[in-house]
């Protein structure tokens, strides 16, 4: 896929640089990719956009791709991340724009929502409902929470907290990792047999399905795996998955700092859209589904993608911009 058209910024902002992918002229459309995920998630996204008639800017989030990496988790809490996203807008001289978050990007998405009203014009959270409990609303620990399942089977949210045991394991074995992910979050892969894994011991890595072959896959080229082991290779082997591995050592904090705002009502237009075979969406519950209805005011769409995984902005390009579009077209920006 030619991704010739797109331009590349690197923007200073909150101490930190952040690597920017833009394409399109018109009202800005910013997303924001999840773990594992890079501004090249966005790749079906961003001519789309430019297309119908806007500035669609895809993000590398702090901790991934080209820009900056920092060490610690306390880097990685949902203002400061808040503030990452704010300075884009800013840069392009917008005072609102439209948010398109995935998996931790949704996380985002919704508590800028609640957080920053004023500055959005609509959110598009993917594939993590408002308000889910192994996202964050739970009314415990969240680190309590993750030990307390971790007592029955491995649990990849309780196995990244300790600092240091997933960054060793996954050394030599990143390309191996990155097919592992991506394949059992896909809606032909099978993530939730950690259930059969104990805790002790045990490595996420060495839980995730073995894909039957590939990449290739229909989604996924060689030259697609190529570019995203590359991009997270490319600020050294200890910081590879940074990122992603400190946004679950930050949901302690974030749980303590914005406990005043649990369960807060949704004001801004939003869209929801999941895979319909997403191995996220099933750790969920139906009434997930029911607290985002009641608390989002402004819905106005809830879909599930058949034939999609956790990834449906690449395993459904196609369905997922359709919606997109008609939900920020439906804006009037």
């Amino acid at each position: 896929m030619s991704v010739s058209a797109i331009e590349h910024l690197q923007l200073q902002a909150n101490g930190i640089e952040l690597h920017l992918a833009c394409e399109g002229e018109g009202p800005l459309v910013v997303m924001c990719h999840g773990y594992p995920g890079l501004w090249y998630s966005w790749r079906h996204q961003l001519p789309a956009l430019a297309a119908a008639g806007y500035r669609a800017v895809a993000i590398d989030m702090r901790g991934y791709g080209r820009s900056s990496r920092p060490l610690s988790s306390d880097a990685y809490t949902l203002d400061k991340i808040s503030a990452d996203v704010l300075a884009v807008f800013d840069h392009f001289g917008e005072e609102r724009a439209v948010l398109i978050g995935h998996d931790f990007g949704a996380n985002l998405a919704w508590h800028m929502g609640v957080h920053y009203p004023q500055r959005l014009r609509g959110i598009a959270p993917l594939c993590v409902p408002y308000d889910m409990p192994l996202a964050g609303g739970s009314d415990v620990l969240p680190s309590q929470m993750f030990a307390a399942i971790a007592e029955n089977h491995f649990f990849h949210m309780h196995y990244y907290q300790a600092v240091g045991v997933a960054e060793a394991s996954y050394i030599g074995r990143e390309r191996e990792f990155l097919s592992k992910l991506f394949w059992a979050l896909s809606a032909d892969g099978e993530l939730l047999s950690w259930e059969n894994h104990p805790s002790e011991g045990t490595h996420y890595i060495d839980v995730l399905q073995t894909p039957e072959s590939g990449p290739p896959w229909p989604w996924l080229s060689t030259e697609d795996m190529d570019y995203y082991l590359n991009e997270y290779l490319c600020a050294g082997l200890q910081l590879a998955f940074i990122g992603g591995i400190n946004s679950y050592r930050a949901m302690d904090r974030n749980w303590q700092m914005f406990r005043d705002s649990a369960h807060a009502d949704v004001q801004v237009p939003a869209l929801f859209v999941g895979g319909a075979e997403d191995p996220v969406v099933k750790l969920g519950s139906e009434q997930d589904f029911v607290t985002m209805q009641e608390r989002v005011k402004d819905l106005r769409g809830m879909e599930l993608l058949p034939g999609a995984g956790h990834f449906i902005q690449q395993e459904q390009p196609a369905a997922l911009n359709r919606l997109l579009l008609e939900f920020v077209q439906g804006l009037q920006l």
